[in-house]
């Protein structure tokens, strides 16, 4: 009886495997792009900052992934039109942070409010999919709030601007958004 020739089967086999490593994608873990403040210098003594309530953008996160927004609750499909309007302050509203005039470079002198900052709570059940929800909407707020001033202010996307007016861009709305330290809402 015949026998069927394999010996090219293990070289095909090698062929095929190669082609679908290199053709497929990996998935790959996204994170949140962070830059950590420095240390502080142990010399020194500890500062108390003063930051006024109308410059303080509070938002909380509890266990059940319910957020509260000063003391607001709230979809998080509200919460990035809630942030633009906190941080662009149009209209100089006196329960929205305060606007001073900052010369900045291309830009000029601009009636800015450099001095908010928004401030995320969680309560440590809070879910990992909630918290980057969160996150991913109050960073979305900043990037059209720079997108549009980018369009107003240079007449291209913010992609496609220089260097010098990126930051530019990045000054006027420049990103603060702290992370407090983690409570126990619920009790326990």
């Amino acid at each position: 009886m015949p026998g069927l020739n394999t010996s090219s089967t293990a070289d095909i086999s090698f062929m095929l495997l190669i082609f679908f490593l290199v053709t497929t994608s990996m998935d790959t873990d996204m994170g949140l792009a962070r830059r950590l403040p420095q240390p502080p210098d142990p010399d020194q003594e500890d500062a108390q900052i003063d930051v006024k309530e109308r410059n303080v953008l509070n938002v909380r996160l509890n266990a059940a992934g319910m957020l509260m927004v000063n003391h607001d609750v709230m979809d998080i499909k509200e919460l990035r039109a809630r942030a633009k309007e906190f941080v662009k302050n149009e209209n100089n509203l006196s329960s929205l942070p305060e606007k001073h005039v900052k010369e900045i470079e291309l830009l000029g002198p601009c009636f800015i409010t450099d001095k908010h900052v928004i401030s995320v709570q969680t309560d440590r059940g809070t879910p990992y999919n909630i918290y980057f929800e969160v996150q991913n909407e109050l960073v979305a707020a900043y990037n059209e709030l720079r997108e549009e001033l980018s369009k107003q202010k240079f007449g291209r996307s913010y992609t496609y601007l220089s260097d010098e007016q990126k930051a530019a861009i990045r000054a006027y709305y420049p990103q603060k958004i702290s992370e407090a330290e983690p409570k126990n809402y619920g009790g326990n």
